[in-house]
């Protein structure tokens, strides 16, 4: 699959991130990487770079075999001219040692992503081990000559009113990396409350960067003690990155996430030499989300540069579930919050000048009259009949300029609660 052609503008990566410079990074999950070689990493991180992304965050979860993961993580970078930097998943339990050595093992290495000249280092939760466990890994870090920019992703801050008490519990908090990029349980759209909040609190009392997340989806259905649930995401690829490009204008964009199958929000490939366990291979495979980098370069350019890059290639890439939200399925379990995504195709269109956008799926029909040049939305409601497949064109002056019809059909059955979606393109 080619990308679409973007304006001369967009910078693709280099060996150093001038300090000016807006930086985007994708969240990769160390742990899928078991089964990786040195050529594995450099496939993704060269499609990652392709499109603008600078580098990855290594959520690392245990000192296992992820240590000799990221040692060829890191390897292959330094090669690449790509940036990593660690985060660690206090969602599992870390000693101090283990978090200062691996962080040590790397911190001078060409490949690690530095802030104002210091090794940058994230985690995602870990605010339960409290301050003093953080200064106290800083303070080992620095008795090594190391110096650390702590940018932590602590979940339980999320209300914008509890912003301010972040800074007063937390002397050994640098910067923040806010993790919510969904809806918080909702039918509504997310709103930057969150990120202006945190971000100011930084801007205002600490040096470090202010990290944004930008995500496509959320959905997880595992097992049924409370890994089963949605966001609502429908839009959200498109909204969320507008909101970091008009409203927030972030210090780094986080992408969540290149490889988290399991949560269904990955725009790196299906790689079939990962263990996605029992569960998410039901509704993880097949359900390709390459396309979405279409639209990750698109908005990266524009986050980097400051303007919409000029589209020469007309494109649409769009999405859409595989049943829809009211059936009930032989195997999974219910999906919290599964009253949310509306029975959909979504489309997001990148044109070089106004079109008509036109959808179809069984019996229902709509069209996105007018369309304008760059970047825009259109969707049309999943119909009654069953086994339907998608139908999309752009149509220019009563001329059809481009088509595709969708990979996966829309059934009234189901073998499994299903709310990943398929990514299909046309171009």
């Amino acid at each position: 699959m080619h990308l679409f052609n973007l304006a001369t503008a967009i910078v693709l990566g280099s060996n150093a991130l001038a300090a000016s410079a807006q930086i985007v990074v994708a969240h990769f999950m160390a742990q899928n990487a078991y089964s990786y070689s040195q050529s594995d990493w450099q496939n993704d991180m060269t499609t990652a770079k392709n499109i603008g992304i600078d580098g990855f965050v290594l959520n690392t979860a245990a000192a296992d075999y992820e240590v000799d993961r990221i040692d060829d993580a890191f390897t292959v970078a330094e090669n690449l001219g790509f940036k990593l930097f660690l985060s660690f998943d206090m969602s599992y339990s870390w000693a101090a040692s283990d978090i200062v050595s691996i962080t040590a093992s790397h911190a001078s290495s060409s490949a690690m992503l530095t802030w104002n000249g210091k090794v940058l280092l994230s985690t995602y939760s870990g605010e339960s081990y409290g301050d003093s466990f953080w200064s106290g890994i800083k303070s080992s870090l620095a008795n090594e000559g190391i110096q650390v920019s702590f940018a932590p992703a602590f979940t339980t801050y999320r209300d914008p009113s509890l912003a301010n008490s972040l800074i007063s519990t937390f002397s050994s908090v640098d910067g923040f990396f806010n993790w919510w990029s969904w809806p918080d349980d909702v039918g509504t759209l997310l709103t930057t409350d969150t990120d202006l909040a945190y971000q100011s609190a930084i801007k205002d009392n600490r040096e470090g960067p202010y990290i944004m997340g930008v995500s496509p989806w959320q959905f997880k259905d595992i097992d049924g003690t409370g890994d089963n649930w949605v966001e609502l995401s429908d839009t959200l690829w498109m909204y969320r990155w507008q909101q970091a490009i008009d409203d927030v204008k972030p210090d780094i964009v986080e992408i969540i996430t290149w490889n988290d199958y399991a949560e269904s929000h990955y725009i790196g490939d299906i790689n079939p030499n990962v263990d996605l366990g029992t569960a998410a291979p039901n509704y993880v495979n097949g359900f390709v989300h390459a396309p979405w980098r279409i639209v990750a370069q698109y908005y990266i350019s524009w986050y980097k540069t400051g303007s919409a890059p000029a589209v020469t290639d007309d494109t649409i890439v769009f999405w859409y579930r595989s049943h829809p939200k009211d059936v009930t399925c032989s195997g999974g379990w219910p999906v919290r919050n599964s009253q949310y995504p509306a029975d959909a195709v979504f489309a997001l269109a990148l044109l070089s000048s106004p079109a008509t956008v036109s959808l179809d799926i069984g019996s229902t029909h709509a069209e996105c009259d007018n369309s304008p040049a760059g970047a825009s939305m259109c969707s049309v409601a999943f119909p009654v009949e069953d086994a339907q497949i998608p139908y999309i064109q752009i149509i220019r002056n009563g001329v059809q300029e481009k088509y595709m019809y969708g990979s996966i059909y829309v059934t009234q059955s189901c073998d499994w609660y299903n709310f990943n979606p398929f990514v299909g393109v046309v171009q």
